[in-house]
């Protein structure tokens, strides 16, 4: 099985992308990298809050919708 790191960023599911980005802040609050290990999960940590953020809105509007079809 590919680790999350392995698998495009587009591909990940809320859940998936939330537990790396929780582990990518995790490594970060560390402080145990180097320099570029630490721009590259920075890097990839905003990846992943761009992903979460574009699902959890598109579920929202996922609501909203099925809200205004239940109320016609």
């Amino acid at each position: 099985m590919k680790e999350n790191k392995e698998i495009p960023v587009e591909q990940l599911a809320y859940e998936q992308a939330l537990a790396e980005l929780e582990q990518v802040v995790a490594s970060l609050e560390a402080d145990q990298l180097a320099l570029e290990q630490m721009i590259a999960l920075f890097e990839r940590g905003r990846q992943l809050s761009r992903r979460c953020m574009e699902l959890l809105q598109t579920a929202e509007l996922r609501v909203q919708m099925l809200n205004e079809q239940e109320d016609q």
